[in-house]
């Protein structure tokens, strides 16, 4: 009996599927207070976009910092995280954390809001835990290639009188769609925009225990935006595809290679075991070795069904495929924005052609806008 109740701890957790009302908001923060607790975070990350997408900012901060808290305690010291990495544990039952495009594209979020409230040092702390995630410092080093965590970075560090020089030429040297302007004093309203559709996660394999990264896509490929004291034209610097599909610029896949090999070599092992035993215990003189190599054929196989490789693909399935920036100087008051995608052939799409209204404050602190193409 002891050993049936172990082999049942193989059974896959069933996905969380929340009773949806059509109001993505309502429905995500349903799903962050009574999703399981290895959901939460996937919850939160999905809330706070379209929270920071309806402007619920008060909202999406909340939600970010237990987003942040989580991927900082889970994927060091804490005991949970080292069972998660246990070879005996499904990946869709792990706490979710995300992958590595996941987390930066969390800190970056923190990061807009963060500015948006003045607190420009914060800003440029979660740029730079941005790259120190995609950069994997954490297990393989690779090189941190996103434009706009190094360019924000940099326009941060300007922003509070202190150099940006490096920065800007590690955005400069990564970029590969478009180049950033060099930073401009005096620009007190800063737009940070995202469009298209990003990635999503698979699964292949034997044992589905290849996780593979399905490119998502836009429309639109520039955006335009014009007001009556000029505007910006805005070209993509960073894809959240291939940040999702590449470290450090290399080409990858994703596989959890060494549980499924350990799955397959304890079930041939276990296969092999089971025949000799039983073969042997007709003997009248190798009884007690076929029962012995039997019972470790048996514990060997259920090894192997307790052994779980299956590829975690929960996703931040609302993440967009391009990230871009700009910024300009506004006076004080009410200005209305046009706001024009054009596709890669540099036509307006008219169907995504919308105006918005936004107000330039008298403080010191920036204006910042965050404008999405699914607003």
């Amino acid at each position: 009996m002891p050993l049936v109740l172990w082999m049942g701890c193989a059974t896959p957790a069933t996905r969380y599927q929340p009773a949806w009302t059509g109001d993505a908001l309502s429905d995500g923060l349903h799903a962050v207070d009574h999703a399981p607790s290895h959901d939460r975070v996937l919850w939160q990350m999905n809330t706070a976009r379209v929270a920071m997408m309806k402007k619920k900012y008060a909202l999406a901060q909340n939600l970010f910092d237990e987003v942040l808290l989580s991927i900082e305690s889970r994927y060091g010291k804490d005991p949970q995280a080292r069972k998660a990495r246990g070879i005996f544990r499904e990946e869709a039952g792990k706490y979710f954390i995300g992958e590595p495009y996941e987390r930066v594209m969390a800190f970056y979020y923190r990061g807009i809001l963060y500015w948006r409230a003045g607190e420009i040092d914060n800003a440029r702390a979660c740029f730079r835990s941005a790259q120190m995630h995609d950069s994997g410092a954490h297990d393989d080093a690779y090189s941190n290639d996103y434009v706009l965590m190094d360019y924000l970075d940099g326009l941060a560090s300007h922003t509070l009188h202190a150099s940006g020089n490096s920065n800007y030429l590690r955005a400069t040297n990564s970029a590969r769609l478009a180049v950033p302007p060099a930073y401009q004093a005096g620009h007190n309203v800063l737009f940070f925009a995202d469009y298209g559709r990003g990635p999503s996660k698979f699964a292949t394999g034997e044992y589905a225990e290849q996780l593979r990264i399905r490119p998502g896509d836009s429309r639109a490929f520039e955006m335009k935006i014009t007001t009556k004291h000029g505007g910006l034209h805005l070209g993509p610097y960073d894809n959240v595809s291939y940040q999702a599909t590449t470290r450090g610029g290399r080409v990858m896949d994703h596989i959890l290679a060494k549980q499924a090999v350990f799955k397959t070599t304890t079930d041939t092992v276990g296969d092999a075991a089971l025949i000799s035993g039983l073969i042997l215990s007709d003997g009248k003189n190798t009884q007690d070795i076929g029962l012995g190599l039997a019972a470790v054929g048996l514990v060997s196989k259920i090894i192997s069904a307790a052994t779980m490789p299956a590829a975690d693909t929960r996703s931040w399935d609302n993440l967009p495929q391009f990230l871009t920036f700009g910024s300009m100087r506004l006076p004080v008051g009410v200005h209305t924005l046009d706001i024009e995608y054009l596709d890669v052939s540099g036509d307006v799409i008219p169907a995504m052609t919308r105006r918005e209204t936004i107000e330039v404050h008298s403080s010191s602190k920036d204006t910042v806008v965050y404008l999405s193409d699914t607003q």
